[in-house]
Protein backbone atom coordinates (compact mmCIF):
# COMPACT_ATOMS: atom_id res chain seq x y z
CA UNK A 1 0.00 0.00 0.00
CA UNK A 2 1.37 3.24 -1.07
CA UNK A 3 1.21 6.59 1.27
CA UNK A 4 -0.07 9.24 -1.07
CA UNK A 5 1.08 12.76 -1.29
CA UNK A 6 -1.82 13.87 0.19
CA UNK A 7 -1.96 11.43 3.48
CA UNK A 8 2.16 13.56 3.73
CA UNK A 9 1.02 16.65 3.61
CA UNK A 10 -1.81 16.20 6.02
CA UNK A 11 0.55 15.08 8.38
CA UNK A 12 2.90 17.84 7.56
CA UNK A 13 0.29 20.49 8.11
CA UNK A 14 -0.65 18.76 11.51
CA UNK A 15 2.39 19.46 12.71
CA UNK A 16 3.79 22.65 10.77
CA UNK A 17 0.46 24.96 11.61
CA UNK A 18 0.48 28.35 10.61
CA UNK A 19 3.56 30.26 11.77
CA UNK A 20 6.58 28.56 12.52
CA UNK A 21 8.96 30.71 13.99
CA UNK A 22 11.36 28.57 15.10
CA UNK A 23 12.78 26.85 12.00
CA UNK A 24 13.49 29.84 10.18
CA UNK A 25 16.97 29.60 10.34
CA UNK A 26 19.23 30.28 7.54
CA UNK A 27 22.01 28.62 5.41
CA UNK A 28 22.11 24.59 4.66
CA UNK A 29 22.95 21.59 7.37
CA UNK A 30 22.99 17.70 7.67
CA UNK A 31 20.16 16.13 9.76
CA UNK A 32 21.00 12.04 10.57
CA UNK A 33 18.32 9.96 11.97
CA UNK A 34 19.78 7.62 14.61
CA UNK A 35 18.73 4.48 16.83
CA UNK A 36 19.37 4.93 20.39
CA UNK A 37 18.36 1.70 21.20
CA UNK A 38 18.08 -1.67 19.40
CA UNK A 39 15.54 -2.82 16.74
CA UNK A 40 14.35 -3.24 13.36
CA UNK A 41 14.01 -0.57 11.11
CA UNK A 42 11.04 0.40 8.96
CA UNK A 43 8.79 3.57 8.03
CA UNK A 44 12.61 4.78 6.06
CA UNK A 45 10.35 5.06 2.86
CA UNK A 46 7.55 7.47 4.60
CA UNK A 47 10.66 9.68 6.38
CA UNK A 48 12.15 10.14 3.50
CA UNK A 49 8.71 10.94 1.06
CA UNK A 50 8.49 13.87 4.00
CA UNK A 51 10.91 15.29 3.67
CA UNK A 52 10.84 15.19 -0.70
CA UNK A 53 7.52 16.77 0.20
CA UNK A 54 8.58 19.70 2.07
CA UNK A 55 11.32 20.17 -0.33
CA UNK A 56 12.35 17.77 -3.20
CA UNK A 57 15.91 19.65 -3.44
CA UNK A 58 16.62 17.92 -0.26
CA UNK A 59 19.24 15.11 -0.69
CA UNK A 60 17.64 12.34 1.55
CA UNK A 61 19.57 8.89 1.93
CA UNK A 62 18.64 5.51 3.72
CA UNK A 63 21.60 4.29 5.36
CA UNK A 64 20.67 0.82 6.32
CA UNK A 65 17.99 -1.48 4.27
CA UNK A 66 14.71 -1.48 5.87
CA UNK A 67 14.08 -4.58 7.64
CA UNK A 68 17.69 -4.53 8.91
CA UNK A 69 18.15 -4.74 13.02
CA UNK A 70 20.18 -2.19 14.16
CA UNK A 71 22.13 -1.31 17.09
CA UNK A 72 21.96 2.06 19.65
CA UNK A 73 24.52 4.58 17.28
CA UNK A 74 23.17 3.35 14.26
CA UNK A 75 22.96 5.89 11.50
CA UNK A 76 19.93 4.80 10.02
CA UNK A 77 19.09 8.47 7.21
CA UNK A 78 20.56 11.54 6.20
CA UNK A 79 19.08 14.67 4.86
CA UNK A 80 20.76 17.44 3.61
CA UNK A 81 20.25 21.15 2.26
CA UNK A 82 17.98 23.77 3.26
CA UNK A 83 18.56 24.34 7.28
CA UNK A 84 14.72 25.54 7.57
CA UNK A 85 12.88 22.03 5.53
CA UNK A 86 15.30 19.82 7.65
CA UNK A 87 14.25 21.12 10.92
CA UNK A 88 10.28 20.88 9.75
CA UNK A 89 10.55 17.62 8.83
CA UNK A 90 12.34 16.26 11.91
CA UNK A 91 9.44 15.57 14.13
CA UNK A 92 7.47 13.64 11.78
CA UNK A 93 10.02 11.46 10.39
CA UNK A 94 11.09 10.35 13.69
CA UNK A 95 7.72 10.09 14.66
CA UNK A 96 6.73 7.56 11.15
CA UNK A 97 10.11 5.53 11.41
CA UNK A 98 10.12 5.05 15.38
CA UNK A 99 6.36 3.76 15.19
CA UNK A 100 6.77 1.37 12.12
CA UNK A 101 10.21 0.57 13.59
CA UNK A 102 8.33 -0.25 16.82
CA UNK A 103 5.83 -2.72 14.25
CA UNK A 104 8.71 -4.23 12.80
CA UNK A 105 10.47 -4.62 16.15
CA UNK A 106 7.49 -6.81 17.45
CA UNK A 107 7.05 -8.95 14.69
CA UNK A 108 10.41 -10.15 14.29
CA UNK A 109 10.27 -11.08 17.90
CA UNK A 110 7.02 -13.22 16.76
CA UNK A 111 8.87 -14.65 13.81
CA UNK A 112 11.87 -15.68 15.77
CA UNK A 113 9.52 -17.29 18.04
CA UNK A 114 7.87 -19.19 15.59
CA UNK A 115 10.63 -20.49 14.11
CA UNK A 116 12.22 -22.01 16.80
CA UNK A 117 9.48 -25.21 16.32
CA UNK A 118 8.16 -24.46 12.73
CA UNK A 119 10.30 -23.48 9.84
CA UNK A 120 7.16 -22.54 7.50
CA UNK A 121 4.04 -20.93 10.08
CA UNK A 122 3.76 -17.40 8.73
CA UNK A 123 3.03 -14.81 11.37
CA UNK A 124 0.27 -12.23 9.97
CA UNK A 125 -0.86 -8.76 10.49
CA UNK A 126 -5.36 -8.06 10.66
CA UNK A 127 -6.77 -5.22 9.98
CA UNK A 128 -6.24 -3.61 13.51
CA UNK A 129 -4.08 -0.48 12.81
CA UNK A 130 -4.66 2.70 13.11
CA UNK A 131 -6.97 4.85 10.74
CA UNK A 132 -5.08 6.64 8.03
CA UNK A 133 -1.69 4.35 9.19
CA UNK A 134 -2.58 1.42 7.46
CA UNK A 135 0.05 1.25 4.37
CA UNK A 136 2.82 2.57 6.60
CA UNK A 137 1.92 -0.16 9.79
CA UNK A 138 1.23 -3.00 6.85
CA UNK A 139 4.68 -2.72 5.21
CA UNK A 140 6.70 -2.88 8.55
CA UNK A 141 4.62 -5.71 9.62
CA UNK A 142 6.66 -7.25 6.16
CA UNK A 143 9.56 -5.50 7.76
CA UNK A 144 9.94 -7.75 10.61
CA UNK A 145 9.53 -10.66 8.32
CA UNK A 146 5.65 -11.08 8.87
CA UNK A 147 2.42 -11.37 6.22
CA UNK A 148 0.41 -8.60 6.13
CA UNK A 149 -2.97 -10.83 5.74
CA UNK A 150 -5.97 -9.11 3.82
CA UNK A 151 -5.01 -5.25 3.12
CA UNK A 152 -8.72 -3.93 3.30
CA UNK A 153 -12.25 -5.31 3.40
CA UNK A 154 -12.00 -6.22 -0.58
CA UNK A 155 -8.55 -8.25 -0.54
CA UNK A 156 -10.49 -11.39 0.68
CA UNK A 157 -13.80 -12.59 1.62
CA UNK A 158 -13.93 -13.38 4.98
CA UNK A 159 -16.69 -14.69 7.29
CA UNK A 160 -16.91 -14.06 10.85
CA UNK A 161 -18.69 -14.86 14.03
CA UNK A 162 -21.43 -11.91 13.05
CA UNK A 163 -22.03 -13.08 10.11
CA UNK A 164 -22.77 -16.40 11.10
CA UNK A 165 -24.58 -14.95 13.81
CA UNK A 166 -26.66 -13.19 11.13
CA UNK A 167 -26.92 -16.46 8.92
CA UNK A 168 -25.57 -19.25 9.95
CA UNK A 169 -22.35 -21.14 8.94
CA UNK A 170 -22.99 -23.10 5.46
CA UNK A 171 -25.59 -19.94 4.10
CA UNK A 172 -23.15 -17.21 5.33
CA UNK A 173 -20.37 -19.25 3.06
CA UNK A 174 -22.78 -19.67 0.08
CA UNK A 175 -23.70 -16.15 0.02
CA UNK A 176 -20.43 -14.83 0.46
CA UNK A 177 -19.04 -17.28 -2.40
CA UNK A 178 -22.21 -16.46 -4.90
CA UNK A 179 -21.01 -13.02 -4.76
CA UNK A 180 -16.98 -13.30 -4.73
CA UNK A 181 -15.20 -13.05 -7.55
CA UNK A 182 -12.92 -16.31 -9.02
CA UNK A 183 -9.93 -14.39 -8.23
CA UNK A 184 -11.40 -13.79 -4.43
CA UNK A 185 -10.14 -16.36 -1.32
CA UNK A 186 -13.24 -17.21 0.88
CA UNK A 187 -11.98 -16.86 4.89
CA UNK A 188 -14.02 -18.39 7.40
CA UNK A 189 -13.77 -17.66 11.02
CA UNK A 190 -14.95 -20.59 13.75
CA UNK A 191 -15.12 -21.24 17.14
CA UNK A 192 -14.71 -24.78 17.51
CA UNK A 193 -12.59 -27.45 15.95
CA UNK A 194 -15.44 -29.06 14.53
CA UNK A 195 -16.44 -26.11 12.81
CA UNK A 196 -13.24 -25.77 10.97
CA UNK A 197 -14.19 -29.20 8.64
CA UNK A 198 -17.94 -27.58 8.55
CA UNK A 199 -16.66 -24.72 7.11
CA UNK A 200 -14.23 -26.60 4.93
CA UNK A 201 -16.90 -28.74 3.38
CA UNK A 202 -19.38 -26.01 2.69
CA UNK A 203 -16.18 -24.37 0.23
CA UNK A 204 -13.89 -22.25 2.60
CA UNK A 205 -10.61 -21.97 1.28
CA UNK A 206 -9.19 -20.94 4.72
CA UNK A 207 -10.40 -21.50 8.23
CA UNK A 208 -9.66 -19.31 11.03
CA UNK A 209 -10.03 -20.65 14.16
CA UNK A 210 -10.32 -18.22 16.93
CA UNK A 211 -9.91 -17.54 20.31
CA UNK A 212 -9.16 -21.42 20.86
CA UNK A 213 -6.32 -22.99 23.18
CA UNK A 214 -3.50 -24.83 21.13
CA UNK A 215 -5.13 -28.15 21.70
CA UNK A 216 -8.37 -26.92 20.25
CA UNK A 217 -6.03 -25.96 17.49
CA UNK A 218 -4.12 -28.59 16.67
CA UNK A 219 -7.66 -30.96 16.81
CA UNK A 220 -9.17 -28.46 14.49
CA UNK A 221 -6.32 -28.29 12.08
CA UNK A 222 -5.99 -31.80 11.68
CA UNK A 223 -9.46 -32.46 10.28
CA UNK A 224 -9.13 -29.95 7.53
CA UNK A 225 -8.46 -31.12 3.86
CA UNK A 226 -5.52 -30.51 2.79
CA UNK A 227 -5.99 -28.01 0.37
CA UNK A 228 -7.70 -25.70 2.86
CA UNK A 229 -5.47 -23.19 4.55
CA UNK A 230 -6.13 -22.98 8.02
CA UNK A 231 -4.85 -19.70 10.56
CA UNK A 232 -5.38 -18.89 14.20
CA UNK A 233 -5.96 -15.74 15.82
CA UNK A 234 -7.21 -14.58 19.06
CA UNK A 235 -5.15 -12.85 21.92
CA UNK A 236 -2.08 -14.42 21.10
CA UNK A 237 1.02 -13.09 22.70
CA UNK A 238 5.28 -13.53 21.10
CA UNK A 239 5.38 -15.97 24.86
CA UNK A 240 2.01 -17.97 22.98
CA UNK A 241 4.08 -18.07 19.27
CA UNK A 242 6.11 -21.40 20.25
CA UNK A 243 3.10 -23.63 21.49
CA UNK A 244 0.66 -22.02 18.05
CA UNK A 245 3.18 -23.07 16.05
CA UNK A 246 3.71 -26.58 17.15
CA UNK A 247 -0.60 -27.14 16.15
CA UNK A 248 0.88 -27.44 12.48
CA UNK A 249 -1.53 -24.60 12.22
CA UNK A 250 -0.30 -22.37 8.44
CA UNK A 251 -0.41 -19.03 9.85
CA UNK A 252 -0.97 -16.95 13.01
CA UNK A 253 -2.57 -13.69 13.17
CA UNK A 254 -1.55 -10.82 15.62
CA UNK A 255 -3.54 -8.01 16.36
CA UNK A 256 -0.69 -7.08 19.12
CA UNK A 257 1.79 -6.73 16.22
CA UNK A 258 0.05 -2.84 15.09
CA UNK A 259 -2.39 -1.85 17.72
CA UNK A 260 -0.06 -2.38 20.86
CA UNK A 261 4.06 -2.39 19.36
CA UNK A 262 5.52 0.24 21.33
CA UNK A 263 7.57 2.97 19.07
CA UNK A 264 11.33 2.38 19.05
CA UNK A 265 13.63 5.58 20.01
CA UNK A 266 15.34 7.85 17.64
CA UNK A 267 17.02 10.75 17.79
CA UNK A 268 17.67 13.36 15.12
CA UNK A 269 20.61 15.38 15.03
CA UNK A 270 21.91 18.37 12.92
CA UNK A 271 25.44 19.70 12.38
CA UNK A 272 24.50 22.67 14.64
CA UNK A 273 24.18 20.32 17.59
CA UNK A 274 27.42 18.47 17.24
CA UNK A 275 28.93 21.59 17.56
CA UNK A 276 26.94 22.72 20.04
Amino acid sequence: MLIRRSRIEAWLAEDLGHHDVTNDVPGETTGRLVATEPGVVAGLDAAIAVFDVLDDGLDVRSMVETGTAVDPGTTVLTVSGSATEVLRGERTAVNVVSHASGIATRTRAAVDAARDVSSSVRIAGTRKTTPGLRGLEKRAVVAGGGDTHRLDLSHMAMVKDNHIAELGLEQAIERVSERASFATKVEVEVETPDDGARAADAGADIVLFDNMSPEHVERGVGALPENVVSETSGGITIDDVPEYASTGVDVISMGSLTHSAPARDYSFRTDGSDRS
